[in-house]
């Protein structure tokens, strides 16, 4: 009879501390945690000086999850936009419900009106802040990220709305209707990330203040009118 001392030695087994920890399927919080996170740390750092680990520091999660759900940094960025593209079609929801007629003064500052409100809107709310920050500060600069981004979510948005500002301005080419949407895109972006203003205006303005957002309509519209070319008089 064999021994007590010369058992079979059992398969060794990884302990509980030492197994890979599976991811929590049933926490989808935690995934909105991490692309809420990294929205609120790409909006105020900027893209390129925020790690994973300050993203999962910030959610309050392990490292291991934010590459579990999203994979690298730059699929996170991407994924942000995707959270947040029920906004793109808002903007293009407001602008099928005008009726372009170049004949009618209205019909410009009506465009405008769609193309601004919503944004104006996300950057006043708390829930949208970062966001629309985030758009303002990262979708102006020249990297792959950016590119992917305005490719996918912003360049249909803008196809649409010059396209509904060269039949409010046939007059125009589109290569100068494509420059005014530029502009008042610019225009925009600056209101959306200016704090300066307050100091500039001895605290008489608040910045980000959705009351500026006639002011910014009425600038928009005329620019546009003062710049694009008129439409010439007919010959008697």
């Amino acid at each position: 009879m064999a021994s007590t001392s010369q058992r079979t030695p059992s398969v060794p087994t990884l302990s509980r501390r030492a197994r890979p920890a599976a991811p929590d399927k049933a926490r989808p919080d935690r995934r909105l945690a991490i692309l809420l996170a990294a929205e609120k740390l790409f909006a105020q750092r900027g893209y390129h000086a925020v790690t994973i680990r300050d993203i999962a520091e910030e959610a309050g999660v392990p490292l291991a999850l934010v590459g579990y759900y999203f994979g690298p940094k730059h699929e996170l960025f991407f994924a942000i936009f995707e959270h947040w593209s029920h906004t793109i079609e808002e903007r293009l929801s407001g602008l099928r419900a005008v009726s372009v007629d170049p004949a009618d003064a209205g019909t410009l500052p009506r465009i405008i009106e769609a193309f601004l409100a919503p944004v104006l809107a996300l950057r006043a709310s708390p829930e949208g802040e970062y966001y629309a920050l985030l758009v303002a500060r990262e979708l102006g600069n020249t990297t792959e990220e950016a590119d992917r981004v305005m490719r996918a979510f912003f360049d249909p948005l803008a196809m649409a709305y010059i396209d509904a500002l060269h039949l409010a301005l046939p007059h125009a080419t589109r290569g100068q209707v494509a420059w005014g949407y530029q502009f008042a895109l610019g225009a925009l972006l600056q209101h959306l990330l200016d704090s300066r203003v307050e100091r500039l205006s001895h605290n008489e303005n608040r910045r980000n203040d959705p009351l500026a957002a006639p002011l910014l309509v009425d600038f928009i519209v005329g620019g546009l009118r003062a710049a694009l070319p008129k439409p010439r008089a007919a010959r008697k």
